[in-house]
């Protein structure tokens, strides 16, 4: 009730001092000598100054100016008694044991996902073994019904393909090895990775056969490791490209309130050993240099970064002093979000992406947060259209609201 008090007399002290300029002080006089005749008559009058207010910009960014140099959150402690500033103490010291056992929680689930990670890996090595060719799954496990298929196809249609599968089984027909460009597709297909990809790291990722994700030994520092397994390829001699993140679970000493859960907080690529002129992330360019004196002409080659996604395994170092420019700050923390991106979901629904499926996901889960944005918006419009009616009705002649006539008992 304070508050909102102090607020309408703000109100009312702006209004007045930009309605009345010192200048005119007949006017000001005769205002500050108005008395109404009634309690009721000094709410209708109070209720006028304060929609006299609001349609008032000049009044409402000098409100604003004011109330934005006062004091919020901390003027609520400050006002309260010591013994009570006491006891909200002692709440915050609960919260704060209440973040450290949250942290523990989150180091117990890192353990349970690294459990059920050893449950998961056969599943994922299957998926291997049929992607790269070295398995050709079985009848039963290829059958696979989609929910409408059934319906979409009459028993014509079902004849018709029949008699088409024999006339194709009849001529030779090409049989690829496993499943060619799996993991190329997705990469192509989300736009987080494909923004990364350049037209010269095709060829390479063509050669990839498996991503996997590997989750620190327990006693240790929280972690996980993503490995990228190649076939023998003409573009480099590693098998395996590494990129470990690691993780802090615990309250920050110095702002224990910000904890929400594990974080990234450092990540270290690995040497890719290159063959001779397959290096794609430098390139070569060749400039002309003269001789000042002689004026002769030389031709000066050197090696230049390249955009590349193998990039990614040579991130930006933080020092140990943690401080970083804002671009470093960006690049480190859209690397954290690609390598959480593969962790969480690239490499447990893979299928998913290849398909395209998985893209439908996360573009229906956009789409509703879209959507919602949409109506916010549509209600602060439609907030903005009855501000505006009701300021035509109040002022049909655009000129300023007139006041309240005043009478003297």
């Amino acid at each position: 009730m304070i508050i909102f008090l102090h607020t309408f007399s703000l109100f009312f002290i702006v209004f007045v001092g930009l309605r009345h300029p010192a200048t005119d002080e007949d006017s000001l006089t005769e205002n500050r000598s108005c008395d109404f005749k009634m309690d009721g008559d000094k709410g209708e009058a109070k209720g006028k100054v304060g929609d006299q207010v609001m349609q008032n910009p000049q009044a409402l960014a000098a409100l604003q100016d004011r109330l934005d140099s006062m004091p919020h959150g901390p003027s609520i402690l400050e006002n309260l008694p010591k013994a009570v500033k006491r006891r909200v103490n002692a709440l915050k010291n609960l919260q704060v044991k209440s973040a450290h056992i949250e942290a523990k929680f989150y180091e117990e689930v890192h353990e349970l996902e690294r459990k059920y990670a050893a449950l998961y890996q056969p599943i994922f090595d299957k998926r291997k073994d049929i992607v790269c060719g070295a398995v050709e799954p079985s009848d039963a496990e290829c059958e696979w019904q989609s929910d409408h298929e059934e319906e979409e196809l009459s028993e014509e249609m079902k004849s018709k393909a029949t008699m088409e599968e024999k006339v194709e089984g009849d001529a030779a027909e090409e049989n690829p090895k496993g499943i060619p460009e799996f993991w190329l597709t997705i990469f192509r297909s989300v736009d987080m990775l494909s923004d990364m990809l350049q037209e010269h790291d095709e060829p390479i990722l063509k050669h990839l056969q498996d991503i996997k994700v590997i989750f620190s030994e327990p006693k240790q520092p929280m972690s996980f490791t993503l490995e990228f397994h190649f076939e023998t390829n003409s573009y480099f001699n590693n098998t395996v490209l590494t990129k470990k993140y690691k993780m802090k679970s615990e309250p920050d000493a110095e702002d224990p309130f910000s904890f929400e859960g594990p974080e990234i907080i450092d990540c270290e690529g690995c040497e890719i050993d290159w063959k001779k002129g397959k290096d794609v992330t430098v390139k070569t360019i060749k400039k002309k240099q003269k001789h000042k004196g002689r004026g002769t002409v030389r031709t000066v080659t050197k090696q230049v970064p390249n955009d590349s996604f193998f990039n990614f395994f040579n991130p930006i170092k933080v020092s140990s002093d943690g401080e970083l420019d804002e671009d470093s700050e960006f690049t480190l923390a859209t690397d954290f979000e690609i390598g959480h991106f593969f962790r969480e979901r690239i490499v447990p629904r893979a299928v998913l992406y290849f398909t395209g499926e998985a893209l439908e996901d996360d573009e229906s889960f956009e789409e509703e947060e879209l959507d919602e944005g949409e109506e916010e918006d549509q209600d602060e419009d439609a907030d903005e259209d009855d501000d505006d009616d009701e300021e035509g009705e109040s002022d049909p002649k655009g000129g300023d609201p007139q006041p309240t006539e005043c009478k003297q008992q």
